[in-house]
């Protein structure tokens, strides 16, 4: 039985890409420019009270707190379209079931409100590990076969949803942060699932841009591993996450790792304080490590601390460290005739905050960095969508709606 129903379901593949290419889109119908994430849903009440209408609706989250005139401050702030993650762990529980065609029109009507405010939107299927109130997350999807069946159900439902919105001002992204591996079988693993949830979403969705991503939790490197030319269809974007180098962006993170956990206060640009205040504040973290860390991993980690500040702790290797991820993609594009405007760069930003952590980037810092890595993806001709409005990452806001510090937006509008 296993078998007759793979055999139906690659036929049924082949079909669909074989109809594309009798009946092609029309030519790319989304353009977009500079963009900001919306929030993803960040309360994740418990998965048992799913099912009830006033805590899971209106959906996404952000719906809850944003108001219209948010939506036009972003527009006047210089952003043309905002990315909206949306986290398809409530369509696949069945805690939610009965909330599932409530949930898609909820997503539309997000999606309008967007538009009101004379914004684009990416609807970017926002999957995210597992933990906390969530017992689903990308790697249960992607290695369970018949949650990834629903996931793809799921998909074309969505696409159906959005079907008739105008293509010019909604497209659909189709996964966040695949989290297989960058090359070899993992790569090919996603490649061939990719090829399912594309043909899901454009029979579903004749006219939507559809913009596709490559595993290794979206990077450059998994990007490269695609072939677009396997994709059969002029009305695609291809997306790219970064956040080089990790360890300034990330400083305090608890959820990336236990060596993360203890970096904090090292500068943006490492070289724009003397040497010495930085082996200070290097010296600092390593005295956090062998304070806090377990006993067996700090050399380890004191180490690798050396090793990672090596590779960025002058202007000329941290300059050829943030481009590493924009020569990736432009080598690729060029292989294979992608133009720039087609290329998304979907994510980067620098963490403001960690979640209970007191030590809160320096904003002039963070100015910085975003403005460093607009100002690559603008010479490449990409579009870019910063992480986030608001939560750790926050620009517009930092958490329960208080204000962040005004410099990244700032520089956002001084943008020529």
């Amino acid at each position: 039985m296993a078998l007759m129903v793979g055999m139906f379901k690659a036929c049924m593949l082949a079909v669909i890409l074989a109809a594309s290419l009798v009946f092609p889109a029309a030519a790319a119908s989304f353009s977009a420019k500079r963009g900001i994430n919306l929030d993803i849903w960040t309360t994740w009440p418990p998965e048992a009270r799913w099912g009830e209408p006033s805590v899971i609706l209106p959906f996404p989250e952000w719906r809850k707190f944003l108001k219209p005139a948010d939506l036009e401050a972003l527009k006047a702030d210089g952003f043309d379209f905002v990315r909206m993650p949306v986290d398809p762990v409530p369509f696949l529980s069945d805690r939610s079931a009965s909330l599932t065609d409530d949930l898609l029109l909820s997503v539309r009507d997000s999606a309008r409100l967007v538009n009101a405010a004379g914004l684009k939107v990416v609807v970017d299927m926002h999957i995210v590990p597992a933990g906390g109130n969530r017992s689903l997350g990308t790697g249960e999807v992607l290695t369970d076969d018949a949650m990834f069946d629903r996931y793809v159900e799921l998909l074309r439902r969505m696409a159906r949803t959005l079907a008739t919105e105008d293509p010019s001002m909604v497209a659909l992204e189709l996964m966040n942060e695949p989290t297989l591996g960058c090359e070899g079988a993992e790569a090919k693993a996603w490649a061939e699932k990719l090829h399912r949830l594309f043909a899901a979403a454009r029979a579903s969705a004749t006219r939507l841009t559809l913009i596709l991503t490559g595993s290794c939790w979206s990077s450059a490197e998994g990007l490269a591993a695609l072939d677009p030319k396997a994709f059969p269809d002029d009305n695609l974007m291809w997306g790219f996450h970064a956040y080089d180098p990790f360890i300034l962006t990330h400083q305090g993170a608890t959820w990336t790792g236990d060596f993360i956990n203890y970096v904090a206060g090292i500068p943006y640009p490492p070289d724009s304080v003397p040497r010495e205040t930085l082996d200070a504040t290097i010296a600092k973290v390593k005295a956090k490590i062998d304070a806090e860390a377990p006993w067996a991993k700090r050399s380890g980690m004191k180490s690798y601390l050396d090793e990672l500040m090596g590779e960025i702790d002058t202007k000329e290797k941290l300059a050829a460290f943030l481009d590493r991820p924009f020569a990736t993609v432009a080598a690729w594009a060029k292989k294979n005739s992608v133009a720039p405007q087609d290329i998304l760069f979907g994510e980067f930003g620098m963490i403001r905050q960690e979640y209970n952590k007191s030590y809160i980037a320096p904003p002039d810092q963070r100015a910085a960095y975003y403005r460093d890595m607009i100002a690559h993806a603008e010479d490449h001709g990409y579009a870019w969508s910063i992480w986030s409005y608001g939560g750790a990452f926050g620009v517009v806001e930092s958490f329960e709606g208080r204000k962040a510090e005004p410099e990244v937006l700032d520089m956002v509008r001084e943008l020529p």
